[in-house]
């Protein structure tokens, strides 16, 4: 592996690539540790439902209180509003802003994936094209004293920056793809309880 200083023009963006790299698994590790527990619960709140279910409502509160996903911790502001006598659209509002809340929570630092999966195989090739455009002007100067391996070693380098732009853009993309997929995961527990708990509630007061 040769020297930056020996890539020209594509030494400065081989280490920005690096950086991005650096940030994107950063980013990717991080956002692993805060997701995992996004749809945990589930066997609690559906237990803390029936307790609901038959007028146990503080100790169902209690139980989903206790929860440390999203979903736990609106339907456990459900609960206390419902038992609070805080009914209607005006809830169901709050309700809807506070999973748009955690949504975007769970959301958050996606989108640097996505954009450094988006712009790293850009640098990569503008690296590669400044770099042929230098091996060429070298090769003009030359004036066609320049060997075939001379000018083959300046190619190389300079692909080499593409290569790089998509070792960093793949493994953004799909750490962005997953991730985003467990954040929708972590939206739709939120919705599937909070819809629960609403059902159980219209039946108790008919």
């Amino acid at each position: 592996m040769p020297g930056l200083e020996n890539l020209g023009t594509g030494g400065p963006i081989i280490v920005l690539l690096g950086l991005l790299s650096l940030l994107s698994l950063t980013v990717i590790v991080v956002k692993v540790i805060k997701l995992a527990p996004v749809r945990a619960g589930g066997p609690a709140r559906d237990a803390a439902f029936v307790q609901w279910s038959v007028g146990d409502k503080k100790s169902a509160h209690q139980a989903v209180a206790a929860g440390k996903s999203p979903a736990d911790r609106v339907c456990a502001y459900a609960m206390q509003a419902l038992i609070d006598g805080f009914k209607g659209p005006a809830l169901m509002a709050e309700l809807t802003r506070r999973g748009n809340q955690e949504f975007a929570v769970m959301n958050s630092w996606i989108r640097v994936l996505e954009l450094i999966a988006m712009i790293s195989p850009l640098l990569g090739l503008l690296g590669t094209v400044t770099g042929m455009i230098q091996s060429f002007q070298e090769l003009e100067l030359a004036q066609g004293a320049a060997n075939a391996s001379v000018l083959a070693g300046g190619i190389w380098q300079a692909l080499l920056t593409t290569a790089a732009g998509l070792l960093v853009a793949i493994p953004a993309a799909i750490g962005a793809s997953l991730l985003s997929g467990r954040a929708e995961a972590g939206a739709q527990s939120i919705e599937n309880a909070v819809g629960n708990l609403m059902v159980l509630e219209e039946r108790g007061a008919h």
